[in-house]
């Protein structure tokens, strides 16, 4: 049990605060149903590490590293809020879509300029069960500061997120409020992403979100199903993992889709239940 403890302990606190505010973010981004947006500012943010490593010769996990992915994600979130806002011919999605295979491009144009450039590959598998203390701490202090400005500025997010051209046509600041939340989300997913890879995030933002939607229209129900599920499947996916010598990152993502699969059973049931109950 203390080897269990010692082993899966970080990794499970790591889980748990991805959980948290990747589960709160995906209720929003499945809202504006900008479905693909972690892997593109992922992407994104990748391309200004990259471009640290060729300018600076920084490393991974460096001060300069960060601020040139930091960057990047802030010129892409104000991009997405300002075309959101003008171009209506085009969905959004589209649009994150296209940036999303320009970044990659460039990624891999970059890292042919830069061999020996390894984000690429960390990008997609974390380190999960390798990320210490003190970047946890630090993962921990940026999440914190990006949830508690979604607390505070909740009413004009949430008025976005549940309809786009009402919140227009009341006067709400749609641009720059979305260029906020676009930002957030890059900043969480560069942090988290650096930690437990592109599948992970992309399990732990979109499937607690969609489950939560099978039960529930409410915010304080969704997210606290959304909440239940990461937990219940992190421990699941790292025991799983552990026992059977699996990697980390997979078998979570797979307890993930394996509880939004029960939970839609359940669902489909309940409303068959219902129905026949009515009858």
């Amino acid at each position: 049990m203390i080897q269990l403890i010692q082993m899966l302990g970080l990794p499970f606190l790591i889980c748990m605060m991805m959980g948290a505010i990747l589960g709160y973010c995906g209720i929003h981004v499945l809202k504006r149903e900008v479905i693909f947006i972690d892997i593109a500012l992922a992407q994104i943010a990748a391309v200004g590490s990259i471009v640290a490593h060729l300018a600076f010769d920084a490393e991974e996990g460096t001060l300069p590293a960060y601020i040139f992915s930091f960057a990047c994600v802030l010129a892409i979130a104000a991009f997405y809020a300002v075309v959101r806002s003008r171009i209506f011919q085009i969905s959004i999605e589209a649009v994150i879509g296209i940036s999303y295979a320009i970044a990659a491009a460039s990624a891999l144009f970059l890292i042919g300029v830069t061999p020996g450039h390894t984000h690429m590959e960390e990008m997609l598998s974390g380190s999960l069960l390798w990320t210490g203390l003190p970047e946890i701490i630090g993962s921990f202090i940026v999440f914190c500061a990006a949830g508690f400005c979604f607390y505070v500025f909740r009413g004009p997010l949430l008025r976005i997120s549940e309809g786009y051209h009402d919140a227009l046509t009341r006067g709400v600041k749609v641009v720059w409020w979305d260029f906020l939340f676009y930002a957030l989300v890059g900043v969480v997913i560069t942090v988290a992403v650096r930690m437990a890879g592109v599948v992970v995030v992309f399990a732990f933002l979109i499937i607690p979100a969609t489950t939560s939607a099978l039960f529930s229209s409410r915010w304080d129900t969704r997210m606290l199903v959304a909440w239940s599920v990461a937990v219940i499947a992190s421990i699941g996916g790292l025991l799983f993992g552990y026992y059977l010598d699996f990697s980390l990152g997979p078998a979570i993502a797979l307890f993930l889709g394996g509880a939004l699969t029960l939970a839609a059973i359940f669902s489909k049931l309940h409303q068959i239940n219902s129905f026949n109950m009515v009858k």
